[in-house]
């Protein structure tokens, strides 16, 4: 005998190049979800975006949306993450988010999790091999490297690149702009190495992440190397990410990381840590 269960209700916070993704597959139909409020910066185009899914779901402040839903998925730009995720959390709620490096700056969250109730989830995102970055760290990790290569053009307006005045107009070979830590990497670059606070997290700590980035005019792709020491194996991994058309600083995969976490929420078979 089947048990039938209410739907998890979703929201979206953000409709650009991944939450407008993740609406569509919602919309189109994913077991035991459904899509009920969206939220963007720009209300009106954002009721538009919502009026031509299939079932248009409601168009609310951010602030409202963590009434609304059982699980909000977190696509907006990270400025608006402290303010949102604390209100989710507040709330008791799952929060789902691409904004792994400004989860970073408010770990304290956390903590308040656990208290209320709420829960926390990062989606694998751009990268690969969490999974086993993950079940590493449940022993001795010694080491963990990650470079990043991106085209110019993905790494433009970086707040980091603007404070120390390197440019990329013109770049004809590739350039090492930052070496550094995961949590000095997710703050120079907001927008382009959340993969790195990602694996910092799933790892031995973003402090202790190693991470070089690299404007490659050679690459059309975005891509990303990591190198893992552990006491139970040794492993490399790679992966060229199609940028997306609508935004070059994240990779089309990123949106289809974050429908197949919320697939697994409700799957009835589950692969993987």
């Amino acid at each position: 005998m089947s048990v039938a269960r209410p739907p998890l209700r979703i929201a979206i916070a953000g409709l650009g190049a991944i939450g407008l993704k993740v609406a569509q597959a919602l919309d189109a139909g994913l077991p035991g979800l459904t899509l009920v409020a969206v939220a963007g910066r720009d209300k009106s185009k954002t009721a538009a975006q919502a009026a031509a899914l299939r079932c248009a779901p409601a168009v609310l402040e951010l602030s409202a949306l963590a009434d609304a839903a059982d699980v909000i998925v977190d696509c907006a730009p990270s400025a608006s993450f402290a303010t949102l995720a604390t209100e989710v959390v507040d709330a008791g709620r799952m929060l789902m988010t691409v904004n792994a490096g400004a989860l970073l700056r408010h770990l304290g969250l956390v903590a308040r999790a656990q208290t209320t109730g709420a829960r926390i989830v990062v989606p694998t995102g751009a990268l690969l091999g969490l999974d086993a970055v993950r079940a590493a760290a449940e022993g001795k990790i010694e080491r963990i490297t990650m470079i990043t290569r991106k085209p110019p053009g993905g790494l433009d307006g970086a707040p980091y690149l603007v404070e120390h005045g390197i440019s990329l107009a013109g770049l004809t070979e590739a350039k090492c702009v930052f070496e550094g830590n995961a949590v000095e990497g997710a703050r120079g670059f907001p927008a382009n190495v959340n993969v790195a606070a990602a694996l910092g997290l799933a790892g031995i700590g973003p402090e202790r992440t190693r991470l070089q980035i690299w404007a490659d005019p050679a690459v059309d792709r975005n891509t990303h190397s990591i190198e893992v020491e552990a006491d139970s194996a040794r492993f490399s991994l790679r992966i060229e990410n199609v940028p997306s058309e609508e935004n070059p600083r994240t990779g089309k995969i990123t949106a289809l990381s974050v429908i197949a976490c919320l697939r697994g929420l409700t799957a009835p078979l589950r692969v993987g840590t």
